[in-house]
């Protein structure tokens, strides 16, 4: 396959979608979509924002659901063993006499029809070719249609495509902006009379659409390196009863590539399935593994059990699971006595409260009152503003006049960080680190690092600056580390254009941060957004900011789909998140907001900046 981008992209809203002429038109009376124009969320300008009007246009991977375009739809018999709900998909097979292009076409369009191993898709083939050809080994997923060219060579042709994204074996996504063209190349020869595929690439391509009704996301989990903490890993795979297996394959194989440096796993390197599958017996998912998993120590087993119960747990109809090999039972508790291993922490929840700035003073917000916060001494002189905190009270953050990074610590001076003039409002990581971006001595673009806890009063602060190379020629409005500590949120933006990202930590073993990995882009457009906190482990939660304009939050999910507008509220400072939705807060000139169900509720004045700890 080959891969051309052009210089430059056309933008999603001027775009006009192209139908394939295999493709079903819409049922009578069902309004047409599109992913691009007519989905937008909204325009804005930044700082001068329109009242009413969202400050975000923002494509997300995965962002279309729809039925699939052509052929019969069937329930799947599958789905009660694994609660899965794929529909099936019935394409037709080959014509007689039908030309090379239709049979290209045709088996392109059969690459929707998963059931029995692609049955149907395998008639397109020559008889070597349907036994060698492996259609999990790639998903390809394209806008609009493909077009099928010659390529001046004998029997051979190309199929063309915009591709919006490509899912590898494992489940992996990764997106690719629009006008990004792929070219699959093929070669038919005749079998009794008839045109098939002989040459070809493993891998199917299906339309945008219908990859969104057939596909569903899977979190598989990860340790972060202290083994603390499980970190999801979104995978994509067809919802039917195959996605046991998939999601321990996926899991044996490893993180996905943002994470592979930045987590860790309990399974021993090239563990593997016994058998083909992951039986679901009694409601309990039997994971039948290769010698390793009995060579492995009690608390290693633990853990690998750990990793696997709460990567079934997105399947209802899974209520536990049984580590086995040899078709036996692993035993995961030591006869002898052994310690266990502790319970893991998943999707780690922050404290009740936040710190915030009253009177010039950081304070502590919590039911409506704002408190001293205990040993903490004055930073009124630095004229403090969008605070952070460590979860354990060790250690805060805040922007200062300068402008400037500043810490402080319970009993302590408040310490200057970072003098640079334009940086990021902090983050506190659960290890104590505060975090911030901005342009280095030479403009480019830097992410630093600090530890002030545990640093006498006086001495120097350990610190790091990185310089990830796909933050060249970006200003990072915000980086939020995540609450497992293994991943951050990145939202960053070049002219009028906005992404935001997720990358990997990558640490040394005594917990220093090294690096950051190559992320993977969770939502891009134009945007004046500069806020962007977590909700909880796949939810964040960014929006734009404004003296009095009215604006609109968004909720973006790890999970795909549409980020979710939020209702508009007027003049929004900063925004904060505790766990889950239902403490979603934001700060405007008329005091501090709750967002309750569908509205926003005032708490009363008096605060700004409020943050929950993270």
């Amino acid at each position: 396959m080959t891969r051309r981008t052009p210089a430059v992209v056309r933008a999603a809203a001027g775009r006009s979608e192209q139908r394939s002429p295999t493709r079903a038109e819409p049922r009578p009376g069902r309004r047409a979509r599109t992913c691009a124009g007519t989905r937008a969320l909204g325009r804005t300008v930044r700082r001068v924002l329109l009242p009413a009007v969202l400050a975000a246009v923002l494509v997300l991977i995965a962002a279309c659901a729809q039925m699939p375009t052509s052929g019969g739809v069937g329930k799947s018999r599958d789905g009660a063993v694994s609660g899965g709900n794929a529909p099936q998909y019935i394409p037709p097979g080959p014509r007689e006499g039908a030309t090379p292009q239709s049979i290209i076409e045709g088996f392109f369009n059969a690459g929707s029809g998963y059931q029995n191993d692609f049955t149907v898709a395998r008639q397109f083939l020559s008889p070597a070719s349907a036994v060698s050809w492996k259609p999990s080994r790639r998903t390809l997923v394209y806008r609009g249609s493909a077009t099928v060219v010659p390529t001046g060579r004998e029997n051979e042709y190309r199929y063309e495509l915009d591709l919006a994204y490509a899912v590898d074996a494992d489940g992996t996504a990764t997106p690719y902006p629009e006008g990004t063209r792929e070219a699959i190349t093929v070669s038919l020869v005749q079998v009794d009379g008839q045109w098939r595929l002989s040459r070809l690439p493993d891998g199917t391509a299906i339309p945008e659409e219908t990859f969104k009704v057939l596909f569903k996301p899977f979190p598989v989990y990860f340790f972060d390196p202290s083994f603390r903490t499980l970190v999801p890993d979104i995978r994509w795979f067809i919802d039917n009863s195959g996605v046991a297996k998939s999601l321990v394959s996926a899991l044996l194989a490893g993180p996905a590539p943002y994470l592979r440096s930045a987590v860790a796993s309990a399974f021993p390197p090239g563990t593997q399935l016994e058998r083909e599958s992951v039986p679901i017996v009694d409601s309990m998912a039997q994971v039948d593994l290769t010698s390793a998993v009995r060579d492995a120590s009690f608390t290693d087993r633990q853990r690998m059990h750990s990793q696997l119960v709460r990567t079934f747990s997105s399947i209802s109809s899974v209520v536990g699971v049984s580590l086995r090999s040899n078709q036996s039972d692993v035993a995961l508790v030591d006869p002898t006595g052994g310690t266990p291993a502790p319970e893991p922490a998943t999707d780690p929840a922050v404290p009740p409260w936040q710190v915030g700035v009253a009177g010039r003073e950081l304070v502590r917000y919590a039911d409506r009152q704002a408190s001293r916060i205990e040993g903490l001494r004055s930073v009124a002189q630095f004229s403090p503003r969008l605070p952070a905190a460590g979860a354990s009270q060790d250690v805060y953050a805040f922007l200062g006049a300068g402008p400037a990074l500043y810490s402080i610590v319970p009993n302590q001076p408040a310490r200057l960080l970072d003098s640079r003039e334009q940086l990021s409002p902090p983050s506190v990581g659960p290890t104590g680190w505060v975090w911030a971006a901005g342009p280095g001595a030479d403009g480019v673009t830097e992410v630093v690092a600090h530890r002030p806890g545990g640093t006498p009063e006086g001495a120097e602060v350990p610190h790091v600056d990185l310089r990830p190379s796909w933050l060249a020629g970006r200003s990072v409005e915000a980086f939020r580390v995540a609450r497992d500590g293994t991943r951050a949120l990145v939202l960053s933006s070049a002219g009028n254009r906005s992404v935001l990202q997720l990358t990997g930590i990558v640490r040394s073993p005594d917990g220093t941060p090294r690096e950051l990995t190559e992320p993977i882009t969770l939502a891009r457009g134009t945007a004046a957004l500069e806020r962007a906190v977590w909700v909880d482990e796949t939810t964040i939660l960014v929006s734009p900011v404004s003296d009095s304009a009215r604006v609109a939050p968004l909720l973006v999910s790890l999970n795909g789909g549409e980020p979710r507008q939020l209702p508009a509220l007027d003049g929004i400072e900063s925004v904060s998140a505790g766990n889950g939705e239902g403490e979603v807060y934001a700060q405007t000139p008329a005091g501090v907001f709750q967002l309750v169900r569908t509205a926003w509720v005032e708490l009363g004045k008096g605060i700004e900046d409020p943050s929950f700890p993270g």
